[in-house]
């Protein structure tokens, strides 16, 4: 993202020259196009940085690995929470899905802080745990992945900027279940909401009333189509009409936790790494978030 803010102020830097020639003002219609296209860019490289200032929300779901992504998943929600506690950031859950050993298939939380979206943003991606797995008798490595989504959290105001048509989503209500499937509300409050034209889909269950995790949850979508219509450079409207993405390749990785036959934790986008696994799990991110910097 830095890179494609620093094209963007060139072609500024490039057209506002253009304004400084004696003829620029001859032909009216060719001045107004390029002052029209300097507000345009200017506008962009506003919009990316926009919501760098407020929360984030953050989804983490178990990829290829079975019970081990599931615990890789909860071994990174505890690495993101210990990082927030570091920083005095308050952390609050909106929907897990636990299975029977404590692992994670999915969970979605919101860190609250200024500042916590951009400084976490770029966490996001397919990350790769490489150890002995404990779920296995016969002491095997194993490699197993896990998927982290980093989003902003909008207001009420900066919502209204989405508009998703009713026609384009499929929502349905369910028991908040609690690990092994032990409902711990009997009535159906948990929501999953489906934008059908993408495929995109999110869960909320943590609120009490089924009016609030719609709303939470409508509010994950808004923010997963900006964050889809920023990473392919289309306006939010041109990414709510197209279809599914392409799958997620797992093996595409940015960042790789090793245990075992060496300790390692290396990001594969900036090669930052150290050896020192177990700070890092313990939530010493900064050596990372500072050279994802410009990303």
């Amino acid at each position: 993202m830095k890179k494609d803010t620093n094209e963007i102020e060139k072609e500024i830097e490039k057209l506002e020259a253009e304004m400084q020639a004696p003829d620029f003002w001859n032909d009216k219609n060719i001045a107004q196009n390029v002052l029209r296209e300097i507000a345009e860019l200017k506008a962009k490289k506003a919009g990316w940085n926009k919501y760098d200032k407020g929360n984030a929300i953050i989804t983490i779901i178990s990829g290829a690995g079975g019970d081990d992504a599931e615990d890789f998943s909860a071994m990174l929600l505890s690495m993101y929470i210990k990082y927030a506690n570091k920083k005095n950031w308050d952390v609050s859950f909106i929907h897990e899905h636990k299975n029977d050993h404590g692992g994670y298939r999915n969970v979605s939380f919101e860190v609250e802080s200024k500042m916590a979206y951009g400084t976490l943003k770029n966490e996001g991606g397919v990350h790769r745990l490489v150890r002995i797995s404990p779920f296995n008798a016969k002491q095997l490595r194993h490699t197993s992945f896990s998927l982290v989504e980093v989003l902003p959290k909008f207001s009420k105001l900066e919502e209204k900027d989405i508009s998703i048509p009713e026609s384009d989503l499929k929502i349905e209500f369910s028991r908040s279940s609690g690990p092994g499937g032990q409902n711990v509300n009997k009535r159906e409050t948990a929501v999953r909401v489906v934008h059908t034209p993408t495929g995109i889909s999110v869960h909320a269950s943590a609120e009490r009333s089924q009016e609030r995790n719609r709303e939470q949850a409508l509010s994950i979508l808004r923010a997963k189509i900006f964050k889809k219509a920023e990473e392919e450079k289309k306006s939010v409207e041109e990414s709510m009409k197209s279809g599914k993405g392409a799958e997620i390749e797992w093996g595409n990785q940015i960042r790789s936790y090793v245990l075992h036959p060496y300790k390692m934790v290396k990001d594969h986008r900036t090669n930052v790494e150290t050896a020192n696994v177990d700070a890092v799990l313990e939530g010493n991110l900064d050596l990372f978030i500072e050279g994802e910097k410009d990303l």
